[in-house]
């Protein structure tokens, strides 16, 4: 499967941005799906995830109460609505996917990754 993240921007501290990502060539409902960030000079790390038919979803501590993840199995996209945005936040966000969703925290447990996409958040 193909991803493509997109949606990126710059926004204030306190606005909000929503995330996609498209998949293609493979069949999407089969995949438990994962946002993912990175700020420079630091790992990636876990945002949230999303089970194959959306039954379940997870958060970091960090965004639980500000991020809804969602996905659209019709249409093959997820998406990652964020709100109340802070300077914290500014990092490249990837959108990730696997056919197994067990440790869904784990980069590493994603075989299929897209290209990222940059959010700054000014304060």
């Amino acid at each position: 499967v193909q991803l493509q993240a997109y949606g990126g921007g710059m926004v204030q501290a306190g606005g909000s941005l929503r995330l996609s990502c498209a998949a293609s060539g493979g069949s999407f409902i089969e995949y438990g799906l994962g946002w993912f960030r990175q700020a420079p000079g630091k790992e990636r790390e876990f945002v949230a995830a999303i089970s194959w038919r959306g039954g379940s979803a997870y958060y970091s501590d960090s965004v639980k109460g500000r991020f809804t993840i969602s996905r659209d199995n019709a249409r093959n996209t997820m998406y990652l609505q964020m709100s109340s945005l802070k300077a914290e936040d500014t990092a490249v966000y990837y959108c990730a996917a696997d056919r197994s969703f067990v440790r869904v925290t784990t980069p590493l447990d994603y075989a299929y990754w897209g290209q990222g996409t940059q959010v700054t958040v000014s304060s």
